[in-house]
């Protein structure tokens, strides 16, 4: 009997324990698995090709009756929750990027979550953070080992001659006493404990790109699996504990980025304006915090609705300037934008001008940010009208953009709408709702009742019991007839809406209770898992249900 718990998520990637008989791993980890698994060098018939064709794959491979469940691409996997599932030959398929992701994707859609994956033989310190990347969580030294009997010096950078080992490049125990097993046994180990560290701080992501830079397959890799975006995104949380950090071309097709751009362009409703001016972002943020836009919203006067056009994201309203990752990116400023980034932000620019049609659009803006603009306004087919000094927080440019606004009417600002137009994808009544805003606090309320709170670490708006009426049918976690006394666990879970991803604010819906909470898991993990924390509960009402 064995169980998988996982601990902490980033994406595929987890902390997680597997347990099986009087035997408990911490994972990522790499170890002589045969202690775990005492038979599983004597299996026969596992060794089949990850390219066999599924007549092929059926007829020979052998699952086998015990831990670990070997998996094959082209065959249906026969897996229970809680189960090691070993993908047999993986260390084949890392030199081919496409394989490796439309294999690991299939695998995965079919397999429950709650399941430790184990790549035999595949383990290096050079690849290690990539296969935990995509959801590997067991290793052995095999291919350590292999390495060290071919003489060759492993590091996270690649695999050199042995003689680069007196060259003071590590100074290891195993570099010590000149034991070449030793150190790239320490060396995949030191890489695992480094990977951990950026799970649990869910910073994977940018560890990744800044590891994959020495392997072009690797690249690849990364970038087929940001193709699989549907796949990838329900793993993703909307919000990290930690900033994101843009610093490659890779972030403009990282799904956080993708995820935020579709809903600016397809859930957020901006107010009802003539007017809108676009404006570059600062350093700081959120960027009305930051001088430069304190000068900017001087002179619109709320004359306009502001939009800020920025790389990676594209376009943030100003309503939704808090909301992660719009106040919690990192990017390196030059001020040269690439072919890439003017496209993208181009793209977004311009759907969002095509959807909402405004009489004029005001670019107060320089650089590459003016030149994604002008792209944008020749694709929407739009007049873009310039506030001239190129310098944007230039007395003469400030002056230029409140004469341009002279005589247009005031926009009301409804970021309580917008906020929750793009968190909950709906479009709520605000009429008779007053809000109160004291930086970084924020309380809605209609009369004495409080409706929604301002989260100051993510942006999000974080309903009350009567909040939850103004959004209908919308982030429902429906569970079995129990009144929760803590946190809700997967197994209580009967249905969920599949748009919850973790970090989502959601209403649990019981026959006898409601909880208001935080998601700790997406909707698939959630229907998926038979262990762990689905919801994290803040307040508990008993007796009371939703009509």
């Amino acid at each position: 009997m064995s169980s998988f718990e996982v601990k902490k998520r980033d994406g595929l990637a987890r902390i997680a324990v597997y347990s099986r008989g009087d035997q408990e791993i911490r994972l990522p980890c790499a170890m002589d698995t045969e202690i775990l698994f005492p038979d599983l060098a004597d299996r026969s018939f596992s060794n089949v090709p990850l390219a066999a064709p599924e007549s092929f794959a059926s007829a020979w491979l052998s699952p086998g009756k015990d831990q670990p469940v070997l998996v094959h691409p082209a065959l249906p996997p026969s897996v229970s929750s809680g189960d090691c599932v070993m993908a047999g030959n993986w260390n084949t398929v890392l030199d081919n990027p496409r394989s490796y992701t439309d294999w690991l994707v299939r695998l995965k859609e079919q397999i429950p979550s709650d399941t430790a994956w184990y790549a035999p033989g595949a383990a290096l310190p050079s690849n290690i953070h990539l296969l935990c990347y995509s959801g590997f969580d067991l290793f052995d030294f095999i291919a350590v080992d292999l390495a060290t009997a071919r003489h060759r010096f492993c590091l996270p950078e690649g695999e050199f001659p042995a003689s680069v080992m007196d060259n003071g490049v590590c100074g290891c125990q195993g570099c010590r006493e000149e034991d070449l097993g030793m150190h790239n046994r320490f060396a995949l180990q030191r890489e695992l404990s480094l990977v951990s560290h950026f799970i649990g701080d869910q910073q994977l992501r940018e560890f990744v790109e800044a590891r994959s830079r020495m392997h072009a397959a690797h690249v690849a890799i990364l970038r087929h699996l940001d193709r699989h975006y549907p796949f990838l995104e329900q793993h993703l949380p909307v919000a990290r504990a930690s900033r994101l950090g843009a610093m490659s071309g890779e972030a403009l097709k990282r799904p956080e980025v993708v995820r935020f751009a579709d809903r600016v362009l397809h859930r957020y409703i901006p107010p009802a304006a003539d007017v809108a001016v676009l404006l570059p972002c600062s350093a700081r943020k959120p960027y009305s915090a930051s001088q430069s836009h304190r000068k900017f919203a001087e002179a619109i006067g709320g004359r306009a609705l502001e939009l800020i056009v920025t790389s990676p994201l594209g376009l943030v309203p100003r309503e939704i300037e808090r909301i992660y990752p719009a106040a919690h990116y990192d990017i390196p400023v030059t001020g040269y934008w690439d072919r890439e980034e003017l496209a993208f932000t181009a793209g977004v620019v311009a759907d969002f001008l095509e959807r909402h049609q405004f009489r004029r659009v005001i670019a107060h803006l320089e650089g590459g940010a003016l030149e994604s603009a002008r792209l944008a306004a020749a694709r929407a087919g739009i007049v873009l009208e310039k506030s001239g000094d190129p310098r944007p927080v230039s007395g003469s440019a400030l002056r230029n953009l409140s004469s341009l606004l002279d005589g247009e009417r005031p926009v009301r600002q409804d970021p309580v709408r917008g906020t929750l137009s793009w968190q909950f994808g709906i479009q709520v009544d605000t009429q008779g709702m007053s809000v109160r805003w004291k930086p970084p606090h924020l309380m809605v309320r209609r009369g004495k009742e409080p409706l929604f709170s301002l989260d100051p670490g993510t942006g999000f708006l974080r309903p009350t019991f009567q909040g939850w009426k103004y959004l209908p049918g919308v982030y429902r976690v429906r569970i079995d007839d129990f009144v929760p006394q803590g946190d809700i666990l997967a197994p209580g879970v009967l249905s969920v809406d599949p748009a919850v991803r973790e970090g989502d604010e959601v209403l649990v819906e019981g026959p006898h209770a409601l909880a208001t909470g935080r998601a700790a898991m997406g909707a698939a993990e959630m229907q998926s898992s038979s262990r762990g924390v689905a919801v994290r509960v803040r307040k508990v009402l008993k007796g009371q249900t939703f009509h």
